[in-house]
């Protein structure tokens, strides 16, 4: 599964594989974060920001930021498994075409993957 069309379409989530979360949905380098950081729209939830910039893909990619203060590196990594669980349940309420960074606050109190679409899906974005 090498190439470009078989990227978008394991990240469609029209596709046959709705529900799988493949590496070319994630953001992975810091330079795409650097640019979602810098040019992206943010918006506010309890917990974490939501930051997101349009991309030419036609796909929404995410990316994960847990603050260092949130002590234990398995305490860290259960959160980014929330998220992204989350996202790749629940594509439809993340802004679309877009790449996404979601950068965990050490207030984030969320359990469980729906908790985090929750919060998502009352966010407000603009264009």
């Amino acid at each position: 599964m090498h190439g470009g069309h078989a990227a978008v379409r394991d990240c469609l989530p029209e596709s046959l594989k709705k529900y799988g979360l493949s590496k070319q949905c994630l953001l992975r380098k810091s330079q795409e974060f650097e640019q979602v950081y810098k040019k992206g729209k943010r918006v506010y939830a309890d917990g974490f920001t939501l930051i997101y910039r349009r991309n030419e893909i036609g796909y929404n990619r995410l990316g994960i930021s847990v603050h260092r203060q949130i002590k234990g590196v398995v305490k860290r990594n259960r959160i980014k498994r929330i998220i992204r669980e989350s996202f790749r349940l629940a594509r439809e309420v993340y802004p679309g075409e877009a790449d996404i960074v979601v950068a965990v606050k050490p207030s984030f109190a969320m359990g469980s993957p729906s908790d985090v679409t929750g919060a998502v899906s009352t966010l407000r974005y603009s264009g």
